[in-house]
């Protein structure tokens, strides 16, 4: 992949071993880090202050896509299916069956602002992830969240709520002194 291409902002770091499919309709904001081993399939859109960890796997061809919002995360190992094969459905599967004989889910996850998955997570297809919520290391998800909850376990569940007053305020003394260094 040529960084050099990608539609990003500045203070932008994506490592050498990144492979983004759909690199030429993917947009990256301000101060975002890609990490070693980062693959994804689907179509892309990273908002600002973005921190993506190694050997994160997106998956889903060209139908489906990522939506990452300011402030959002994904850490290490995470697992994100943006599409796949339905495997509730009595047809063929797999990437070189004829789509006629196959059954797809093709959705779009979405990360709203504050929102992150800890390490080597598992998102299902179509899940939002809502403003503020957080899922913990080891968690599957296949339901959209609320905001400002905490989930873990497999299938996910709410644990605890964060304080999204703290959360605000820092934002706005990050933005506030982003602002003064220009």
């Amino acid at each position: 992949m040529n960084k050099k291409k990608l539609n990003h902002g500045f203070d932008f770091y994506a490592d050498d071993d990144v492979t983004i499919k759909r690199s030429d309709s993917a947009v990256f904001g301000n101060h975002v880090a890609i990490d070693k081993g980062f693959y994804c399939t689907t179509q892309l859109s990273v908002g600002d202050y973005i921190h993506i960890g190694p050997y994160v796997a997106v998956i889903g061809g060209p139908s489906s896509k990522l939506i990452l919002n300011d402030f959002s995360f994904i850490a290490a190992g995470c697992k994100i299916i943006a599409g796949s094969d339905d495997y509730g459905a009595s047809n063929l599967m797999g990437p070189f069956i004829p789509d006629k004989f196959k059954k797809l889910i093709l959705t779009t996850i979405e990360f709203e602002k504050y929102s992150g998955a800890g390490a080597d997570c598992t998102i299902l297809p179509g899940v939002k992830l809502a403003e503020g919520s957080i899922l913990c290391a080891g968690s599957l998800l296949n339901k959209d969240t609320k905001p400002w909850t905490i989930y873990a376990g497999n299938p996910a569940r709410p644990i605890k709520t964060r304080d999204k007053n703290k959360i605000l305020e820092q934002e706005a003394v990050i933005r506030k002194e982003e602002q003064n260094e220009r």
